[in-house]
């Protein structure tokens, strides 16, 4: 795909510069993740049309919260797991996770009754799509709708919505190989194998307790489970909620400590590689075929990422270098804990370079930009 420069070569250069000289001083932060001296990044350009409440839903009905995002393997259609219209689908019979033709058109849906708390998405690579179903029915649910199937789960469906397998034990808490407590987001790697990340809560404790944990799991392609690593905590290999997994072309996961409001990096059998902190408190990740990092910050405020602010921050998972920033959009009420305005969760990208937002909270929906003002050299899609 052509696209028109319309940066100054004087511009770019410098950007690219500033990009650069940023990561490689913040990637040599030390100390706890939350006093880790880390310059914000928020004033690099923004080559995008931001384009408000995208896409529709069956029977026209409206958006709840939305942190499921992922691109389909055509490249083209855009998978969405919508909580029901609110924040959940335990009270409900509708299909929360749809398939959206490029005009925003539903053209497929399914998921109704299985699903509590749609979370984390995936497509893998033979079309099929996991969803990591991230809490349980609370008592008020339960009381409306006793028969509630579903929660702190990780179910396979093929592209027309057959349950294909099932990770976890639907409806309770517990430990890896039959159960998870809050998974946050599936991945699958090229071969097959399955990561799962938990735990949602553990990014709002400070301190260490019987509840606080945070791991990623492996299992084979047939759901047999592998290993699981990680521990709650601010040091290297530890974690505060990885809410979010992609993985790169070198088969590095990626793992958004969003409570820590930094990236780590390990390899498929657990060992930490690296930590960047220049792609501010992540909630989404997505890296495409020439290893363009988006990370989307939905929560960034002056309480949980002093002198950052919300956006997506654009760049290389080669190199860490931060290329463009989107800043938030405007909003009657923030999202995440404050602040102003507001961004997506989940964030995704199709073939022709548009990013696609899910967003969570008093704004919701699906939010699409368009890039407008990339320079000819940027990694092609």
């Amino acid at each position: 795909m052509k696209r028109t420069r319309l940066f100054t070569g004087l511009l770019t250069a410098a950007v690219l510069s500033v990009a650069s000289t940023g990561a490689l001083a913040q990637r040599g932060a030390t100390g706890p993740a939350e006093h880790a001296d880390v310059t914000p990044i928020n004033n690099l350009p923004n080559p995008y049309e931001t384009v408000r409440d995208w896409g529709t839903l069956p029977d026209n009905r409206n958006w709840g919260s939305v942190s499921a995002v992922h691109v389909d393997i055509d490249g083209i259609h855009v998978w969405a797991g919508d909580r029901c219209g609110t924040n959940s689908c335990a009270l409900s019979d509708v299909d929360p996770i749809v398939k959206l033709d490029p005009d925003g058109n539903v053209v497929q849906s399914f998921g109704a009754g299985v699903i509590v708390w749609p979370h984390g998405i995936e497509v893998d690579h033979e079309g099929n799509i996991w969803i990591a179903d991230a809490r349980l029915p609370n008592a008020q649910e339960l009381a409306q709708n006793p028969n509630i199937s579903g929660g702190n789960q990780v179910v396979k469906f093929s592209p027309e919505g057959e349950v294909l397998m099932v990770l976890g034990t639907p409806g309770e808490a517990g430990n890896p190989p039959t159960h998870f407590t809050e998974p946050n987001d599936v991945l699958v790697a090229p071969d097959g194998h399955i990561f799962v990340s938990e735990t949602h809560s553990a990014q709002f404790m400070d301190e260490q307790g019987p509840a606080a944990m945070s791991r990623i799991s492996k299992f084979a392609p047939d759901g047999t489970f592998v290993k699981s690593w990680g521990t709650w905590g601010y040091g290297e290999g530890e974690m505060r909620s990885p809410h979010a997994l992609a993985m790169d072309s070198q088969g590095r996961i990626f793992a958004a400590d969003r409570g820590n409001r930094r990236i780590q990096i390990f390899d498929q059998d657990g060992n930490h590689l690296d930590t960047w902190y220049q792609f501010s408190r992540i909630s989404g990740l997505f890296i495409d075929e020439n290893d363009v990092l988006y990370a989307i910050d939905s929560e960034s405020d002056s309480n949980y990422n002093p002198g950052w602010r919300k956006g997506m921050r654009i760049g290389s998972a080669k190199t860490g270098d931060v290329w463009y920033y989107i800043p938030e959009h405007m909003s009657e009420r923030p999202t995440g804990m404050g602040g102003i305005g507001a961004m997506g969760e989940g964030v995704t990208v199709d073939r022709n370079g548009n990013i696609y937002a899910g967003e969570v909270g008093p704004v919701q929906g699906m939010t699409k930009f368009i890039p407008r003002l990339l320079p000819d050299n940027f990694p092609q899609h």
